[in-house]
């Protein structure tokens, strides 16, 4: 069973900086994709940014040019630099991971880390 462990939230002031990590207890290298959701209260989670196995990123628009999502495969680690940020980026943050096998697909969640944007 891998493990997902995420880690860098808190409480920052519109405007500041996060970096989130998220350490995988087993080699990223290989998997198909490495992903950061976050779910507000009273919302449904969603899909914030991705990194294929080939680097690919992916950005939900309304973070665009403000996270950037990377991968350190040698720490076995995804981050997700969060910068401008705004109230609305307050939510639960979870990494997941997908491997791809014979079998198809398998999601690895984390348990979530908390950002919260205020004043």
């Amino acid at each position: 069973q891998v493990q997902v462990v995420e880690s860098g939230g808190g409480l920052v002031q519109p405007g500041g900086s996060l970096r989130l990590s998220c350490a995988a207890s087993t080699s990223i290298t290989g998997l198909y994709s490495m992903d950061w959701y976050r779910q507000a209260p009273g919302k449904e989670r969603e899909l914030v940014a991705a990194i294929s196995g080939t680097g690919r990123t992916n950005y939900q628009q309304s973070v665009k040019g403000r996270f950037t999502i990377s991968r350190d495969n040698a720490k076995n680690t995804v981050y997700l630099q969060m910068n401008s940020l705004k109230p609305e980026d307050t939510a639960i943050y979870y990494c997941n991971l997908v491997s791809r096998g014979p079998s198809g697909y398998r999601d690895y969640w984390g348990q979530g880390t908390q950002v919260t944007v205020s004043s």
